[in-house]
């Protein structure tokens, strides 16, 4: 019997060393710069990061020392960067969500921006509207108290574990604890829903 000749394995072939980092100067860091805020939906305090750490990875060799805290407040002058309407878009984004405004105050926090872009403007139409909606979409959404119950033809009250899971969940998704309980105890789904007719919370 003739044994069938083996292809021979391929040789792996070795790879040099990566090369150096391409070195900086206030134009590419600027490019840099620009193409990160035309790319992403970011704050000032994002870009800034970005650019310490690109200034952390790649040698300078510019006549000056960079000063990527001046660049920043160029782009944000600008208005390739806004902090107020970034804040905006992601208080909405939140709120369709159902979270409450405690995540909302610590994402918007944990991405630098300032109180007084956090702030919506009174006026602005485009904001939604108060933290009992958004806990109500929430419950709807995780189908929490009443709304685990919508459909069914009895009306069990629900075991003490399963309450204290919801509540819990209502109070990670940052909603107050006295709205989220008034919530959780209504008997009917019509009963919580017209609770987004009364006054909010203080």
């Amino acid at each position: 019997m003739i044994d069938e000749e083996r292809p021979k394995p391929r040789k792996r072939r070795e790879r040099g060393p990566p090369p150096p980092p391409k070195p900086l100067d206030a134009p590419r860091l600027q490019a840099l710069a620009l193409h990160y805020a035309a790319r992403y939906a970011t704050t000032a305090a994002k870009l800034r990061t970005y650019l310490r750490r690109k200034l952390r990875d790649r040698p300078w060799e510019g006549a000056t020392p960079p000063d990527p805290d001046a660049l920043v407040a160029r782009i944000v002058e600008l208005g390739y960067v806004d902090d107020a309407a970034w804040a905006a878009a992601k208080r909405r984004t939140m709120s369709i969500r159902g979270l409450g405004e405690r995540r909302v105050s610590q994402a918007l926090n944990a991405a630098g921006i300032s109180s007084e872009d956090a702030t919506p403007e009174a006026e602005d139409e485009d904001i939604p509207d108060d933290g009992i909606a958004a806990a109500l979409r929430f419950a709807r959404r995780r189908r929490l108290g009443p709304f685990a119950r919508e459909g069914s033809t009895s009306d069990p009250a629900p075991d003490p574990g399963t309450a204290r899971r919801a509540l819990a969940a209502m109070l990670r998704a940052g909603h107050d604890h006295g709205l989220a309980r008034r919530i959780l105890t209504a008997r009917t789904v019509a009963e919580a829903e017209a609770m987004a007719e009364d006054q909010p919370l203080s």
